[in-house]
Order: structure tokens, then C-alpha cells, then sequence
């Protein structure tokens, strides 16, 4: 009997007790979050921010979430930077929680820059190893064996050798994270802290490959696109079948960062026999959440790990047609959402964000078991493989194209589609100017590596190519005019998905047959 495995799989089984005896007394959620928010309070009071909006006052007072609500303003990513987080980036300590940040993740863009710069606080890394933990605790309702409990796990992430700028360390949270993995799981940590810390791709990917025959598996975590490269290119490598062949106890695979759904059939075509796919939900700004169950699609909340959760309804009175907050906007506590109604996460944590605007929409599939789906963004967006292409992004690369070209460009739309076996992204620009399509493809492409970080990593592998199709713009006020939507308070959509861009070819189909274009 392997005694590691056996050792460790008791260990997971008893850290379980807690979370099962929860769930038996059946632990109200609300007052779950009412402690937590307690704490992040208490801990911060003495910050600038805490001084700023009295949370000393807040803590002493009985109504704690109306009198935080009444106190402190909804923030998103510019205006928490501009306002407060300027400063922890500068060295100064106690800005929005106690101590100095040590390090920024960097996650894409906003309008002002290519990536934005997120503190990770030492409670935000120790939070996020708890969480980290707990997932894997939920691998003993699969009923593995003990010899499972022995095998690797292969983590692809950002490196581990960070940036360092002169009072911080910045990088990929996941990064920052295997950075700072506990001690006793060194010894399953895979591809390790050498291959971590390269920062090449290309140098990463031929170090996995090569030591890949030497790994016993059990787990991978990665972004999905990122993963199906690294198991197509073992398994040409070494001429294999499936991924099975060389790593055969491989048992769960954990994802996260974009919808599931077009990878299934492309991770199954690469496995030999059945693999449980995990979804978890672990944004710059904390973990949020994880599916722990064996047969629930949904992840359960995480309501006792350094973060108080808000809900505001994702709805045109809280935002407006570009998904940007209105005035007063309706924010909720864990009691009051409703099962499968969408609403943007609003986080306040122990990395120091108050009442900030994450730009997820989520629903609740479960209220009674905390549980919920990624249901979109607040914000237009493209993000098939991991590129997280917002509306400024693709805005500003129209602009610079029409500045850098003097060409006009009326409307334009983008869609992300399937390219063999990975992705390419379809441009369709209505300009009535001369313009090579050839040309406004290579700009554009240009333009996107230099305007988001995760575009420019994302056209290595996982998007093989960009089409561009110019058209002319009556054709897009036609659409409009079919779909009964003329009129300046009517907008072509920008980003074109699932039926609506289906919707689109078959208009393009038919316009084509009655025009020459």
C-alpha cells in the first residue's frame, strides 16, 4: 500500500469533516459574509482608505453592511488606482490595507495601458492557498484510489520569475502564486520552480516536453488553450495515441479563465479514457469560487476567505448600453439574489478592493448551496481562447487604423470562430475608401499585441490567424434595417457571438447573392 497517498488522502478526508458538518447545520451564508466583512473592517480601519471613510465608526455601529454601503462608493479598475492604489505602487504602506504590497498582478487592459496592476497582499496569497487547498480536498468525493493521491501536479501559469520595480514584484498571478506554494507540495508541483521561472514560452513548452516522460500526473491546471498545446505537441513528440499513454493515472483536469464548452470535444479526442473537468474561479483579485461537486456543473462561493461579496443586478437600470455603472445602482448582499438572475460581482477583500466592480456577470444556479455560473462580462468583449479583448481595445485599433491609413470606417464588427483545431478571429470593416484587406489585417493585428497583453501571448499558439473582410457600410445599415433597429439610438453590435453571428453570415450569404461587392 503506497503510504504517501495513503497519509495525504486521510489528511484531504479530515479537512473535509468541517466543510460536511457545515453543510449538516446548515450555516446561514449571510452571516458567513457579516463576519467576514467584520474582519476586512477591523484589519483595515487604520489604512488611509479605512480612515478615510470611518471604518472604526462602521465597526462600532449595529446596521454594518447599510452603514459600509451608505459609506464608502462603488469603485472599478481607474478609479481605485487613480485615488488610492497609485500609492501602494509608489511604496507607500497602509493605503488601502495594512502594510506594503509586495506584488501586482498584471491582468489586461484598460484604456490608459496595456495591462492593469492589481496588488496581491500576503492575507490575498495565504486566501488564495487556502482556496487552492480546499479545491484539492474536494478530490476525495471522486473516490480515487490512494495511489492517485501520489501523483504529479502540472500547473501551467505566468513564470515564476517576476518583474521587480524597485518597492514591488509584479507579474501573472498564477505566477505570483506557484511563486509562493506551500513547502510540502513541492514535491507534486509540475513542471517545477527551473521550468517555472522561464519566461519564454516556446523555451517553457520544449523543457515540458522533454521531462514529460518522466512526470507520473494525476492533475493539470491551465488555462484550456494553453493546455491543448502542450498535450498535442507531447503526444506528436513521443508519437502517441492520447495523452493517456504516457501519463495514464491522469484523472482531473482543472480550468479556468474562459467557457469550456468549445474545448470539450478537442480535450476528449486528446485523452484515452474519461477525465473529470473542474472549473475554478480565480480572478487577480482573489478566488472566488470552485465546482467541488462530482456531479454539479456550477461552483460553489467561497464565503469565509477574505472577501465580502456584492451583488449588483446586470440590468439597464444599474448599467447602461456599454456596460459602464449608472448612478446609485442597486448593490445586494448574498440574502437577497435570486436563483438564476444575472448579476456584476462587486468584491471587498484583503488585498485592499472596497466595493469593486470585478467586471464578471455571474448567476446563481443554487442560493441554497451558494452556487454560481459565469454567465458573461459587464463590458462588450472577445474572449474565445484567453485574449480578453474589451471594447476599448478593439475601439482604439479601429481608430489607429483610420488615423495611420486615412481611411474612414464606418461600422466594423469582430467575431471569434474555430481554425482547425484552435481559433482565429473574423474582422468585418464597413469602409467605402480603398482599403486592402491584406494590410488592414496586419494593422490591426499589430495594434492588438501592443494594446492587451493576453492578445499578444494568445497569437503565439492558441489564435493561428486573422481574417478581415471589408464591406460596404450600407451593408451593416441593412442588417440594421432587417433587424428593425435603424435610428441613431440603435448600435451595430461590436462583438458578434454564437447565433447573432451565425445570424450575420446567413445576411452576408444572401446580400452577396442580390449585390456585387
Amino acid at each position: 500500500m503506497p503510504i504517501l497517498g495513503s497519509i495525504i488522502k486521510k489528511a484531504y478526508e479530515l479537512r473535509k469533516i468541517p466543510i460536511d458538518q457545515k453543510k449538516r447545520k446548515q450555516t446561514d451564508a449571510y452571516e458567513t459574509q457579516l463576519k467576514e466583512l467584520k474582519k476586512l473592517l477591523k484589519k483595515a480601519q487604520f489604512t488611509a482608505f479605512g480612515e478615510y471613510y470611518d471604518f472604526s465608526e462602521i465597526v462600532k455601529k449595529g446596521n454594518l453592511v447599510a452603514d459600509f454601503q451608505k459609506k464608502v462608493p462603488l469603485y472599478d479598475y481607474n478609479s481605485m488606482f487613480r485615488k488610492w492604489w497609485y500609492r501602494a505602487l509608489n511604496g507607500e504602506a497602509f493605503v488601502s490595507w495594512p502594510g506594503r504590497v509586495k506584488y501586482f498582478a498584471l491582468t489586461s487592459g484598460t484604456s490608459e495601458a496595456s495591462s492593469k496592476q492589481i496588488p496581491v497582499t500576503g492575507d490575498m496569497i495565504r486566501a488564495i492557498r487556502r482556496a487552492s487547498v480546499r479545491q484539492l480536498v474536494s478530490s476525495v468525493n471522486f473516490d480515487f484510489p490512494i495511489e492517485f493521491y501520489e501523483k504529479g501536479v502540472l500547473m501551467i501559469g505566468g513564470s515564476t520569475h517576476l518583474q521587480y520595480n524597485g518597492t514591488y514584484y509584479e507579474g501573472d498571478l498564477s505566477g505570483i502564486s506557484a511563486g509562493n506554494i506551500p513547502f510540502w507540495f513541492q514535491h507534486f508541483y509540475k513542471p517545477g520552480k527551473r521550468i517555472s521561472r522561464e519566461r519564454e514560452w516556446s523555451t517553457k513548452l520544449e523543457e515540458i516536453i522533454k521531462n514529460a516522460r518522466d512526470w507520473d500526473i494525476g492533475i493539470i491546471v491551465g488555462v484550456p488553450a494553453w493546455i491543448q498545446i502542450i498535450l498535442e505537441k507531447i503526444i506528436d513528440h513521443y508519437k502517441l495515441k492520447t495523452i493517456h499513454d504516457i501519463w495514464p493515472n491522469l484523472s482531473i483536469y482543472v480550468h479556468s479563465g474562459v467557457s469550456f464548452g468549445p474545448y470539450v470535444k478537442s480535450f476528449d479526442r486528446l485523452f484515452g479514457k474519461k477525465v473529470i473537468y473542474q472549473e475554478s474561479y480565480l480572478a487577480s483579485e482573489g478566488y472566488i469560487a470552485f465546482q467541488n461537486g462530482v456531479d454539479r456543473q456550477a461552483m460553489h462561493l467561497i464565503l469565509d476567505n477574505g472577501i465580502f461579496f456584492e451583488f449588483v443586478p446586470f440590468t439597464d437600470s444599474n448599467f447602461d448600453d456599454d456596460g459602464n455603472l449608472k448612478s446609485n445602482p442597486q448593490a445586494l448582499t448574498i440574502k437577497d439574489i435570486e436563483e438564476n438572475k444575472e448579476y456584476a460581482i462587486l468584491l471587498s477583500t484583503c488585498s485592499g478592493t472596497w466595493r469593486y466592480l470585478i467586471g464578471d456577470v455571474i448567476k446563481f444556479t443554487s442560493k441554497e448551496k451558494s452556487e454560481i455560473a459565469i454567465t458573461g462580462r459587464t463590458k462588450h468583449f472577445l474572449s474565445i481562447c484567453g485574449e480578453h479583448l474589451s471594447l476599448d481595445n478593439i475601439s482604439r485599433a479601429i481608430e489607429m487604423l483610420e488615423n495611420e491609413l486615412n481611411v474612414e470606417i464606418g461600422e466594423f464588427t469582430v467575431a471569434g470562430i474555430r481554425h482547425d483545431v484552435m481559433f482565429a478571429h473574423q474582422w468585418y470593416l464597413g469602409c467605402d475608401d480603398e482599403l486592402d484587406p491584406q494590410i488592414a489585417r496586419d494593422k490591426i493585428d499589430e495594434y492588438l499585441k501592443i494594446l492587451n497583453d493576453d492578445y499578444r501571448v494568445e497569437r503565439i499558439e492558441a489564435i493561428r490567424d486573422v481574417f478581415v473582410e471589408i464591406l460596404p457600410t450600407k451593408v451593416f445599415s441593412g442588417w440594421m434595417k432587417m433587424k428593425g433597429k435603424e435610428g441613431g439610438a440603435n448600435k451595430f453590435p461590436r462583438v458578434l457571438k454564437k447565433d447573432l453571428f451565425n445570424e450575420w453570415q446567413q445576411y452576408l450569404e444572401e446580400y452577396k447573392k442580390q449585390h456585387v461587392i
